[in-house]
């Protein structure tokens, strides 16, 4: 495929259209700002252009433009050269979460603790425990629990091995109970030395 000399090609604007909106919500999961997505998501755009000879027709375009809009995210890090996060995987307990509602009280309550204080905290409030994480988790996870991408998918756009795509799950996993639950805290959903759950 190639580019049209007078701007996009037809396919070009039919395959983009059919992404776009995807995009934008992922763009500002990764981002946490509506500003902010939406120069992602142009940026992304603008490359996917310029480099639309690349697309192999008929493969999947969502994954080839993802790589593009996680590669220009990146880069935006590296330009903003954030400090690194001071929050240690190891500190993270593999069940903080379920730990912290049994000492709560919820377990008494219901058989699934966590995921009971998780449905009542809204999308928007897990989306942005997500946006907290640290850039190479909340890729991984962004693309996982707010896309339903497999791990195939998520490695093909991030051009990594399936088993980096697991460890940083793995590893995301464990921050993200910690941020879900001081979310929650925070929301006044739970309490940490509520006895019975808050309804």
């Amino acid at each position: 495929m190639s580019e049209s000399p007078n701007g996009p090609s037809p396919e070009f604007e039919r395959l983009l259209a059919g992404v776009i909106d995807r995009a934008y919500g992922t763009a500002y999961h990764l981002t946490r700002s509506s500003h902010d997505a939406e120069d992602l998501v142009q940026e992304a755009a603008l490359a996917a252009f310029r480099n639309f000879h690349q697309f192999q027709a008929g493969t999947n375009f969502w994954a080839w433009f993802m790589r593009i809009l996680t590669n220009a995210f990146f880069g935006s890090l590296r330009k903003k050269k954030r400090r690194p996060q001071t929050t240690t995987i190891e500190d993270v307990d593999p069940l903080y979460m379920m730990d912290a509602a049994e000492r709560a009280g919820w377990s008494t309550q219901y058989a699934d603790p966590a995921g009971e204080i998780i449905s009542r905290m809204g999308e928007e409030r897990v989306s942005a425990a997500i946006g907290a994480l640290p850039g190479e988790f909340r890729v991984v996870c962004t693309l996982y629990f707010m896309n339903d991408a497999p791990y195939q998918e998520i490695a093909d756009m991030l051009e990594v091995p399936v088993g980096t795509v697991r460890s940083r799950l793995h590893r995301g996993r464990r921050l993200l109970q910690k941020a879900l639950w001081e979310s929650a805290v925070e929301a006044g959903i739970v309490s940490e030395r509520a006895e019975e759950p808050k309804e």
